[in-house]
């Protein structure tokens, strides 16, 4: 409290906080860009929504392939183990530039796919490889002695996996899984840049033509009006699972 209210006298009583509060929190200026900028929002939610559910499914079979042990899919547990350190070795926002770009320059499909969907592609690449290390982790902490139990009980390798170990392997990740949801909500800007008028697009359009920043802290706002209930989210049940523990 002592040191927040420090920070806000030091702020409030400065000689060019009533220019800053014009030019940042203009009640007036909030008004008029918040439209907008919630219109853009919604094209953040749908691709970060789209995006989500892709990635947990490919981050999961990316995950399963490269735990498995059997001779045959050595191959493609290499082709894994290269995906995944090339998707989180390359920035996201490099990756977005090279898909965005790179893709309608080949001239594969014509017409060339949408910015939204080659931008919801790069973050698809970006974040799988995070998850399925994720994933990844939760299934290797599961002990073996579950795997031997099942099939003591007659389930075979398969059914002991699907049933016995992921249930496990994923509850435990489910945390980690939230936190890297949030970066991905907040990285679903990062598709302005090769056109799509998103949130923050939008606001640096508004930005732009009134010579004010209000419109980008009416983005931020909105931004943290979904992290923040994630976070919260992510705090109980990191709470819950260590009192289950």
């Amino acid at each position: 409290v002592i040191v927040i209210g420090g920070l806000a006298a030091l702020v409030l009583t400065s000689s060019g906080w009533p220019e800053v509060r014009e030019t940042f929190f203009s009640w007036s200026e909030f008004k008029n860009a918040f439209p907008e900028v919630l219109d853009g929002f919604w094209l953040d939610v749908k691709v970060f929504l789209g995006v989500e559910a892709a990635v947990l499914v490919i981050a999961l079979v990316l995950a399963l392939i490269r735990i498995s042990t059997s001779a045959g899919l050595f191959p493609l547990r290499l082709l894994t183990t290269v995906f995944v350190d090339v998707s989180r070795g390359i920035p996201t926002v490099l990756l977005v530039y090279l898909i965005g770009f790179g893709i309608p320059a080949l001239r594969i499909v014509e017409p060339a796919p949408s910015p939204v969907i080659l931008g919801a592609i790069a973050l698809t690449i970006s974040y799988s490889g995070y998850v399925s290390e994720v994933y990844r982790a939760g299934i290797r902490s599961v002990h073996r002695g579950q795997h031997d139990a099942a099939l003591a009980v007659g389930l075979t390798h398969s059914q002991a996996m699907r049933l016995v170990i992921l249930p496990q392997g994923i509850r435990r990740v489910v945390p980690p899984l939230l936190n890297d949801f949030i970066s991905l909500q907040k990285d679903a800007a990062l598709i302005s840049i090769i056109g799509p008028v998103e949130a923050f697009r939008a606001a640096q359009i508004l930005q732009g033509e009134n010579f004010n920043f209000t419109p980008l802290v009416a983005a931020a706002l909105l931004y943290l009006a979904v992290t923040v209930p994630l976070a919260r989210v992510v705090d109980r049940m990191g709470g819950t699972e260590g009192a289950v523990r």
